[in-house]
C-alpha cells in the first residue's frame, strides 16, 4: 500500500488508540488534527509557522483548487507541496461537500455532479474518475473519493439514495489511476440511520481502501447522534486502517471521537473562530472582540504556551481586532491552532501513559466553567 497504519497502543478503558500513519512524505502520529488549508494556505499563516505549532499533516480542497488557480497550473509548478512550500503529508478532500452545498447550482446523477462555479458561474462536471485525476495532478499523499453528503435532517430514502450512490462512485474511484505513492480513502455515509451506516461501511471495506473517512456528520445533527453513528460504524472498519472523522475539530468532539476509536480529524473551526475574534481556552470559548477584554491584561489563556499567550494580552489583541489590524487575526489563529494541535498531542501522550480517561474527565470539568 502507498500508506501504512499500525496501532501502537490501545486504551484499556475506551476505544482510544495511539497509532502511526506512514506516508511517502513522513509519519503522522495519531490521533491527529489536520489544519485546513483549503486554497493551498492555512489562512494568515506560513507553512513554517503551521509546522512549528505541531501540525504533522494538512488538508487542502480539490473543489477550490480546481476552480482557482487550477490543478493543471499546480501540476506544472511541481505539485501542491512545491506550490505551497509544504514538505509534509497533505490530504486532499474530494470537494464533494463543497459541491453538494451548492444546492441551487448543481445537478446530481449516477454519472457524477454537474455544477456551476460559485466564483463566475461557469459550468463544470465532477465524476468519480475526474476527482481522482484532479488529485493525482495535485500530488497529494491521501486523496478522498467523491461522495454524496446527505443533509441533516433528511428522510431515510434520501439518505439511502446518497449512500448507495456514494458506494457506486467509490467502486469507480477504486479502479481509477492514482499518483505514485498516493493513497485513496473511501468515505462512509448513511446520515444518522444505523442500517445505512453499517451497510455503507461493509460495502466500502469490501473494496479494501487503505483508509476510511466517516462523512456526513457534523452537518447539524445533535452531538449525541454523531457519537452514536460512530459507535455503529467504527467496529466495522478493520483495525489496521486509519479512521478519519471528516469536518470535526472542536475540543469536546475530539475527546469523544477518540474515545470511540477515531484517528484523524480536520475542521475549519479553529481558523474561522479566530477570524471572528474568538479563541479556545482551557475554560471554554473566549470572545476577544467583546468589551470585557478591552482592559484585560491577562493572556488569552494563562495556561497556554503559544506565541500569542507568551507575548500579548487580551487587551492588545482586542485592540487589534477592533482596529481591523490583520495582526489580530494572525494572533488568534496562532493561538487556536496551537490549542487544538497541542490538545491532540496531549491526547496521544495520555493514551501512551494510560491516562486518557483522566485527561478526558479533567478537560470536561474545566470546560464547564467560562473564561
Amino acid at each position: 500500500m502507498s500508506v501504512s497504519f499500525e496501532v501502537i497502543k490501545e486504551d484499556a478503558h475506551s476505544q482510544a488508540r495511539l497509532g502511526r500513519l506512514t506516508t511517502r512524505r513522513g509519519v503522522v502520529e495519531t490521533p491527529a488534527f489536520m489544519p485546513v488549508g483549503t486554497r493551498a494556505t492555512v489562512r494568515t499563516m506560513t507553512p513554517e509557522e503551521v509546522k512549528s505549532l505541531g501540525a504533522q499533516i494538512i488538508l487542502s480542497n480539490t473543489y477550490h483548487l480546481y476552480l482557482r488557480p487550477g490543478h493543471e497550473l499546480i501540476q506544472e509548478a511541481g505539485g501542491l507541496h512545491r506550490f505551497m512550500h509544504w514538505d509534509g503529508p497533505i490530504l486532499t478532500d474530494s470537494g464533494g461537500f463543497q459541491v453538494f452545498s451548492l444546492a441551487p447550482l448543481r445537478k446530481i446523477t449516477d454519472g457524477g455532479v454537474d455544477f456551476r462555479s460559485h466564483i463566475d458561474g461557469s459550468r463544470h462536471f465532477f465524476s468519480p474518475e475526474k476527482v481522482v485525476a484532479i488529485q493525482r495532478a495535485l500530488g497529494s499523499d491521501i486523496a478522498m473519493v467523491l461522495d454524496e453528503c446527505a443533509p441533516y435532517p433528511c428522510s431515510y430514502e434520501e439518505a439511502r439514495a446518497a449512500m448507495e450512490r456514494t458506494t457506486r462512485w467509490a467502486e469507480r474511484a477504486r479502479l481509477a489511476e492514482t499518483g505514485a505513492g498516493q493513497a485513496t480513502f473511501g468515505i462512509i455515509q448513511g446520515s444518522v440511520f444505523r442500517e445505512l451506516r453499517e451497510k455503507s461501511a461493509r460495502a466500502l471495506v469490501e473494496l479494501d481502501f487503505p483508509g476510511y473517512g466517516i462523512g456526513g456528520l457534523s452537518v447539524g445533527e445533535p452531538k449525541p447522534l454523531m457519537y452514536e453513528a460512530l459507535e455503529w460504524t467504527i467496529p466495522l472498519i478493520p483495525p489496521d486502517r486509519p479512521r478519519y472523522l471528516m469536518g470535526v475539530g472542536s475540543p469536546d468532539c475530539l475527546f469523544e471521537a477518540v474515545a470511540r476509536g477515531v484517528d484523524m480529524f480536520d475542521c475549519v473551526l479553529p481558523t474561522r473562530m479566530a477570524r471572528h475574534g474568538a479563541v479556545f481556552t482551557r475554560t471554554g470559548r473566549l470572545v476577544v472582540r467583546n468589551a470585557g477584554c478591552a482592559r484585560d491584561l491577562r493572556p488569552l489563556d494563562p495556561d497556554c504556551g503559544c506565541y500569542t499567550c507568551r507575548h500579548y494580552t487580551r487587551a492588545y489583541v482586542h485592540h487589534l481586532l477592533k482596529a481591523g489590524e490583520v495582526l489580530g487575526i494572525r494572533l488568534t489563529t496562532i493561538h487556536n491552532l496551537y490549542f487544538v494541535l497541542d490538545l491532540a498531542r496531549r491526547i496521544r501522550e495520555a493514551i501512551r501513559e494510560g491516562q486518557f480517561s483522566r485527561l478526558r474527565q479533567e478537560f470536561a470539568s474545566l470546560s464547564l466553567t467560562s473564561a
